[in-house]
């Protein structure tokens, strides 16, 4: 079920030579939920933002390569 509650969740974008964001699977799953409903764009969206290397995951994925979720 579904909620009408949001919270607001920012993901910086690193400029040259900033380290990416580290956020768990779900942090990063959950911010881009509340952007769009579309379960695909969410996956595409989240997808690009790993292998961009704009965010690196911490927790329970961290040691996983980016292209082990394609």
């Amino acid at each position: 079920m579904r909620t009408n509650i949001r919270h607001t969740h920012t993901i910086p974008i690193p400029l040259d030579g900033d380290e990416p964001e580290q956020l768990t699977l779900l942090e990063l799953v959950r911010a881009v939920s509340e952007e769009t409903d579309d379960e695909r764009e969410v996956v595409a969206t989240v997808r690009h933002m790993l292998l961009s290397g704009r965010v690196r995951l911490c927790g329970n994925f961290r040691n996983h390569s980016p292209k082990d979720f394609s």
